[in-house]
C-alpha cells in the first residue's frame, strides 16, 4: 500500500491544511484503505507540521510607550547665539585720562585731579610749570579740560594693531565733554599690563546749553564714545591647540536644553563624543590631532532647540514692565483700588484793622483730604493670556506702578507661571 501525504502551512492566516490522498492499489479486483498503523504516523505528522508552524512565529513584541511630547513653543537657534565656547571671553580694559578742548564746560576749581594729571602731562613733554609765583600751578585754573575714565572691551583674539571702541565718562564736576579730545590713554587690564592705547574726538549723544541762568539739556553730555579708538598693544595669550576639550556653556541654565544640544552636537559630528555636564556644561572630547578650530566650528552652527524660559521684568524706578511671550496665567479675579491722601498746607497773612494795636503775622493753613477708589474687578479665565491681562489692566486705567502690584500680587497668588524679576 502506498502513501501520499501532502502538507501545506499557510504562516500568514496561521492555519495548517494537511491533506491525505489515499492512494488505491488494485490487489485482486478490492479496494484497500490505510491500516491502523498508517494512522498513527498521520498523527504524527500533524503533530510535527504543528510544531514546526509555532517554531516561525515571531516572538510577540513587548508593547512600547510612546515618546513624550516635546514641550510647546521651542525655537531653533544655532549654538553660537544660545552659548559660548569656555576660554574664549572677553577682556575689560581701564583707564584714566584727560579731554581738553572744551567750550568752558569742563571741571571746576574744585576738582583737583585734572589739574595735577594737566601738569605731570606737560612735564612729560618739557613743559615746566612754576610752582610758586603769581601765575603758578596753584593758581591755574582751566575750565576745558574735564579728568574721564576711560573703559573698553577686547573681543578674543585680538592683536596688536586691532582697533576697539572705548566708552569716556567724566571723574570730576564737568558739564559736558561737548567738542572734546581725549588724550592718548593707556588702557589696562586686570594684571595692571598695558593692553591698548585710546585717543581721539568724543561722538555724544547728547548736548547741554546754557545762558542767563537757564539750561536745557537732552540726555547725558558728560559721557561720549570714540568708535575705532583705542589701538591693541598687545594680545591676550590663549592656544586653542592646547585644549584637550572643548566645553559650551549655556547661557541660559537649563537640563533640558543642554542634554538635547549633546545629541544634536552627537548627530552632527556622526559620533557619541559630546555629554552634558550639568544644566550648563556641554564637554565633547578634542581627538589627537584633530583641528580644533574646525572641531568649534562645527559645533557652533548645530542648531538646538531652546525653551525660552517665561520671565516678566519689572523696573520699579522708571515703571517699566516687560512681560514675555512664554508666560502663563492661571484662573484668577483681581480686585484692585487705592486711597489716595493729599495734604494741602496754604500760608496766609493775618493784616490786623487800621489804626489797631495788632501785629501782622503769618498764618499757616493745614488741610487733609482722603479718596478712596473704587475698586475695579478682573476676571481671567482658563487659557488668559498676556495679552488679555494688559487689556484689562488698560481697561480699569491701571497707571505702571498699579501694574507692578498686580503682577507681585498674582505672584503671591500663583497665578502668575513666571519668574518675577524686579530691577
Amino acid at each position: 500500500m502506498g502513501l501520499g501525504l501532502g502538507l501545506g502551512l499557510g504562516l500568514g492566516t496561521r492555519m495548517l491544511e494537511i491533506k491525505v490522498e489515499r492512494k488505491r492499489t488494485l490487489q485482486g479486483g478490492r479496494w484497500r484503505g490505510f491500516s491502523a498503523g498508517c494512522d498513527a504516523v498521520l498523527a504524527a505528522a500533524v503533530l510535527l507540521a504543528s510544531a514546526m508552524t509555532l517554531a516561525q512565529q515571531p516572538p510577540s513584541a513587548a508593547p512600547v510607550s510612546a515618546p513624550a511630547p516635546l514641550p510647546q513653543a521651542a525655537q531653533l537657534a544655532r549654538v553660537k547665539d544660545v552659548a559660548t565656547i569656555e576660554g574664549i571671553r572677553d577682556n575689560q580694559l581701564v583707564g584714566y585720562g584727560l579731554v581738553v578742548g572744551l567750550q568752558g564746560t569742563g571741571d571746576s576749581a574744585q576738582t583737583v585731579f585734572p589739574a595735577q594729571t594737566l601738569l605731570s602731562t606737560l612735564e612729560r613733554l618739557g613743559v615746566t610749570v612754576p610752582q610758586t609765583g603769581t601765575y603758578s600751578a596753584n593758581t591755574m585754573q582751566v575750565r576745558n579740560m574735564a579728568g574721564v575714565f576711560v573703559v573698553a572691551t577686547m573681543p578674543p583674539f585680538s592683536q596688536p594693531g586691532d582697533k576697539i571702541d572705548v566708552t569716556v565718562s567724566s571723574a570730576g564736576d564737568a558739564r559736558s565733554l561737548e567738542g572734546g579730545i581725549l588724550l592718548m590713554t593707556p588702557l589696562y587690564g586686570p594684571d595692571g599690563h598695558i593692553y591698548a592705547q585710546a585717543q581721539g574726538s568724543l561722538v555724544l549723544g547728547g548736548f547741554m546749553a546754557a545762558a542767563g541762568g537757564n539750561s536745557h539739556q537732552m540726555n547725558d553730555p558728560t559721557t561720549g564714545r570714540i568708535p575705532g579708538g583705542a589701538l591693541v598693544e598687545r594680545s591676550v595669550p590663549f592656544n586653542l591647540k592646547q585644549m584637550r576639550t572643548v566645553t559650551v556653556d549655556l547661557n541660559n541654565a537649563d537640563f533640558y536644553t543642554a542634554v538635547q544640544m549633546a545629541v544634536d552636537i552627537n548627530r552632527a559630528l556622526g559620533a557619541h563624543r559630546a555629554h552634558a555636564v550639568d544644566s550648563r556644561r556641554v564637554q565633547i572630547p578634542v581627538l589627537p590631532g584633530e583641528d580644533v578650530a574646525a572641531l568649534i566650528a562645527l559645533v557652533e552652527q548645530v542648531h538646538v532647540a531652546v525653551y525660552p524660559q517665561a520671565r516678566v521684568v519689572v523696573d520699579e524706578r522708571t515703571g517699566t514692565v516687560v512681560i514675555g511671550g512664554q508666560v502663563r496665567l492661571r484662573p484668577v479675579s483681581i480686585l484692585h483700588g487705592g486711597l489716595s491722601v493729599n495734604v494741602i498746607s496754604v500760608t496766609q497773612v493775618s493784616q490786623p484793622g487800621p489804626f489797631s494795636s495788632g501785629t501782622t503775622k503769618v498764618v499757616r493753613q493745614t488741610s487733609v483730604q482722603a479718596q478712596d477708589k473704587p475698586v475695579n474687578e478682573i476676571d481671567l479665565r482658563e487659557g488668559a493670556t498676556v495679552e488679555d491681562l494688559v487689556q484689562q489692566l488698560q481697561r480699569i486705567g491701571a497707571g505702571a506702578r498699579d501694574v507692578i502690584s498686580i503682577l507681585q500680587a498674582m505672584k503671591a497668588a500663583g497665578a502668575l507661571e513666571a519668574d518675577l524679576e524686579v530691577l
